[in-house]
């Protein structure tokens, strides 16, 4: 296999982003429509926020949050202990030659822009940024 003399290796490959917002895509369908046969997953609503995929696509890591903030740890939780189900549909559903072992990890994004948001609304702050 040719190597992509293009790619620097400074980010993520354009397969690695295109295999990585399929499996987002589809994982968030399976979500929302509570395809999972375990009721305590399917009572919350969640948002998948990003999916990053290794570089050899053998892992995917989706970043996760709940709808409202609340239970965050549930349901990394919920999420990890129906990984088997969920990477098996997916499987399905997108007929990839090898579906990545999913992990799941709080979706933080949020919360920094919330915070960077409160910095930009410090006297202060805002002083140094208009000068």
């Amino acid at each position: 296999m040719s190597r992509n003399i293009h790619h620097d290796g400074a980010g993520p490959s354009q397969r690695q982003l295109r295999v990585g917002e399929t499996i987002r895509r589809a994982l968030s369908e399976i979500l929302q429509r509570g395809d999972i046969h375990d009721p305590e997953l399917n009572r919350l609503s969640i948002t998948v926020g990003e999916v990053r995929t290794s570089p050899d696509l053998k892992i995917a890591t989706a970043y996760v949050v709940p709808l409202a903030g609340k239970g965050q740890d549930v349901v990394v939780e919920l999420l990890a202990r129906n990984k088997h189900e969920l990477r098996r549909m997916i499987g399905k559903k997108l007929g990839l030659k090898y579906t990545p072992d999913l992990r799941f990890r709080l979706d933080e994004t949020f919360d920094r822009m919330d915070e960077t948001r409160r910095l930009f609304g410090q006297d202060d702050v805002r002083r140094d940024v208009e000068n």
